[in-house]
């Protein structure tokens, strides 16, 4: 990862510190504003009170922090950037909203393995709470606040790990779901801000010459990957529909309706953001032949836009991880002292302060582990995630025969053992099935022998 400081003049720093500080700002007015309320339910969902113009605000911005990764598929592949990670998500952010939103309300839950507690039962709730808390740890979000502290100081990403999530420790653990609610909505400002300008500056500035050198792949859906692996990351995106971040913001809105409108206009802002990261990219791969995948989208925007944007556009890179890191931080934390602790526990600041801790800490371990290698995390993690909980959710949520308690945590459990047994052994390699296809036919089959039998396993 190369050092962009040399791009960078004093009018770039003070844009990018005044944005910066507006956040901080923010939060502490938010924090200062907030009713004198303790709680349980204040404390981790704001008192169900999120607002539409907020609910849009921080779900998108949440959404988005893998930006690193997204930026590295669309220079290497073009548009095919759009497909695994736009298309397939959009379709499932629409069926949460028009088909899950409304199954979900009448429980009134605070969490996911809350509802899915209330749903099948105790031992459900403990072992979704587990597989949330995997799915959760923010090791894509902690390997690119590092990569961006790397380009800009004299660190290595690892160092970088450790100083930005410390950073971020700061104001998500003490100011509960509201302060993580506020810098999101500054930080929706200038991530979306910042990545639509870049595409419209490109197109005014260079015109559409630049892309016409690019190879044809970069102008096909599927580019040069198959179609059981594209479709391997739609089976991904349907994790959305079992993500305690997009249930969280759900149970935090003021109305059903509220969160119906505020998940469909999201969705054309993700779009919108989409499509400008994905020309942007191929921009930089034009003009940029030699970069590197992995940061020549960030080079790219360094070298073309003018004094003063550089900053801003670098505020808006790290709102985006920061936007999200931050959420998972908040809501692994709550998993672990609300969902996994005994109930005298329950809800108690101080399990919840030491429980952030674990998390980041772990967070940092990890990041380390993949060695900055985010589509590998996202692969492993969101596989392992989609596979186990997935097919028991949706099958509860939309069969007549709810499953009982012990098919739910026989179905997960099979399931990811099956998605470890197949990665690891060397069975994927061989014939060549993704370990989410096995993991997902092993919870559909149980589920489909309970019911078939009439039996409660």
């Amino acid at each position: 990862m190369q050092n962009f400081s040399h791009h960078f003049n004093q009018l770039d720093w003070f844009v990018f510190l005044l944005l910066t500080g507006l956040t901080v700002a923010v939060v502490l007015l938010a924090q200062a504003r907030a009713p004198k309320d303790n709680s349980t339910l204040e404390h981790l969902l704001m008192g169900r009170r999120l607002t539409l113009p907020l609910f849009i605000a921080t779900l998108v911005s949440t959404w988005y922090g893998g930006i690193f990764g997204v930026a590295s598929i669309a220079f290497d592949s073009g548009i095919y950037n759009f497909v695994p990670q736009g298309v397939f998500w959009y379709a499932s952010y629409l069926i949460f909203a028009f088909f899950i939103l409304h199954r979900i309300s009448k429980y009134k839950a605070v969490t996911l393995p809350d509802l899915i507690g209330k749903m099948y039962g105790p031992k459900s709730e403990k072992l979704s709470a587990i597989f949330n808390i995997l799915n959760l740890v923010p090791v894509v979000y902690a390997i690119s606040i590092g990569m961006i502290i790397q380009m800009f100081f004299p660190v290595t990403v690892n160092e970088g790990i450790l100083i930005g999530v410390g950073f971020t420790l700061l104001y998500a653990m003490f100011g509960g779901f509201r302060a993580v609610v506020y810098s999101d909505l500054v930080q929706f400002f200038v991530m979306f801000s910042s990545v639509v300008i870049l595409a419209i500056f490109s197109f005014m500035f260079f015109g559409i010459k630049p892309l016409q050198t690019l190879p044809d792949h970069y102008f096909s859906p599927l580019g040069k990957h198959g179609i059981l692996e594209t479709v391997a990351w739609g089976m991904i995106a349907l994790s959305t529909l079992v993500d305690p971040n997009f249930y969280q913001r759900a149970f935090a809105a003021n109305s059903e309706k509220t969160a119906k409108a505020g998940i469909i206009f999201a969705t054309i802002i993700w779009m919108i953001f989409d499509l400008s990261l994905t020309f942007g990219a191929m921009y930089a791969k034009a003009l940029l032949p030699l970069a590197q995948a992995s940061d020549g989208y960030f080079e790219y925007a360094f070298k073309v836009l003018p004094q003063g944007m550089r900053g801003f556009f670098l505020a808006g890179i790290v709102a985006t991880v920061l936007s999200t890191l931050d959420s998972y931080l908040f809501l692994s934390g709550t998993t672990m002292a609300y969902d996994l602790a005994p109930k005298k526990y329950r809800g108690k600041l101080w399990l919840h302060y030491l429980s952030f801790l674990f998390i980041a800490s772990v967070a940092i371990i990890m990041a380390t582990v993949f060695e900055g290698n985010i589509k590998a995390v996202w692969k492993t993690l969101g596989s392992l995630s989609a596979a186990s909980l997935l097919i028991p959710v949706l099958y509860g949520h939309l069969s007549k025969t709810r499953p009982s308690d012990n098919t739910f945590v026989l179905a997960a459990g099979l399931s990811a053992v099956s998605v470890f047994t197949w990665r690891l052994s060397g069975l994927k390699d061989w014939s060549g099935v993704d370990e989410l296809y096995i993991g997902m036919f092993v919870s559909l089959s149980v589920l489909f022998v309970a019911n078939n039998k009439r039996v409660q396993i």
